[in-house]
């Protein structure tokens, strides 16, 4: 034993000085990371407990729970956010995931065009979210825009709609736009992940008679489970904080009809100079992110091992 001992310790200290040789790698993005995501985390969740308009000279006073109070009991704004968001979260995990992965597995098959096909269906994933919103407006635009004149010109005019200025369409046709743009990066994903299926696997199967539903299921949709974990993750976590697409196609109209969490967090503290209910939607918003995101962690991490 002690013979063992002796010879574990090298590696330990070898272990011990790969350490301390990364931390002069790792302290700057470390610094970056706490002085731009941490703090400003911590500091948004610190003021929810004080009432504070936001300006060098007020003070912040110490109201404990009040700001958690009057969001849940008097601010109706925020459970129409908090049910946009939501009704957000189940559309973007149905919708665009189903899509993506139907792209993925039929560009990762032998087609004519298919890497132009993965390029132009990735393309809208590098725009910016404003500029996204931007084209989509004009898309969406009830005059001029490209909707309702192709339902004009196929003799569908009655269908013709102001889209982002009805209430009850508001929040999909901005959904839509995030399709658009999102659709693409869940695809890439994908197909990365397709790339790992193994190919002995599948040809064995087609050997002893499976067809294509029965390779999906029990060969390829298995392999890709950590893609799934990853792009489903990813999905709620963009999903609940979406912020820019909203802002540029409707600022949350009309009437509140389109607003979301994070949109509600920020016109609440800098466009109401209520830092303090402005910080308790964000921290909403954080709890809320990990109530959805860390049970479902652990089930996939379970039913890997």
């Amino acid at each position: 034993m002690a013979t063992a001992q002796a010879a574990s310790a090298p590696a330990r200290a070898g272990k011990q000085h790969r350490v301390l040789r990364s931390v002069p790698y790792l302290a700057p993005a470390a610094l970056l990371y706490g002085v731009f995501l941490l703090y400003p985390m911590i500091d948004s969740v610190r003021l929810s407990f004080f009432s504070w308009s936001g300006y060098a000279n007020a003070a912040q006073e110490f109201v404990g729970l009040k700001n958690y109070r009057y969001l849940l009991t008097q601010d109706t704004v925020f459970w129409t956010a908090l049910k946009n968001s939501m009704i957000w979260v189940a559309l973007s995990v149905a919708i665009p995931m189903v899509a993506s992965l139907l792209m993925a597995l039929a560009l990762n098959q032998r087609i004519w065009g298919r890497n132009a096909f993965r390029s132009i269906f990735y393309i809208p994933s590098v725009f910016a979210s404003i500029t996204v919103a931007a084209i989509w407006r004009w898309i969406y635009n009830p005059t001029m825009g490209v909707i309702n004149q192709v339902l004009e010109a196929i003799g569908l005019g009655g269908l013709a709609h102001e889209w982002l200025g009805d209430p009850r369409t508001a929040l999909y046709s901005i959904f839509v736009a995030s399709i658009w743009q999102g659709v693409g990066f869940n695809m890439v994903l994908f197909l990365a992940g397709l790339q790992s299926v193994p190919a002995e696997l599948v040809d064995a199967a087609r050997v002893d008679g499976a067809g294509r539903w029965q390779v999906f299921r029990n060969v390829t949709w298995p392999a890709l489970r950590p893609t799934t974990v990853v792009v489903i993750i990813l999905t709620i976590i963009n999903s609940l904080k979406v912020y820019d697409l909203v802002v540029g196609m409707t600022g949350g109209g009309p009437a509140q009809s389109s607003q979301v969490l994070a949109l509600w967090s920020y016109q609440q503290s800098f466009s109401n100079h209520n830092f303090g209910a402005g910080g308790a939607v964000a921290t909403v918003l954080l709890i809320l992110s990990l109530c959805l995101v860390i049970p479902y962690l652990a089930w996939s991490m379970k039913g890997e091992d």
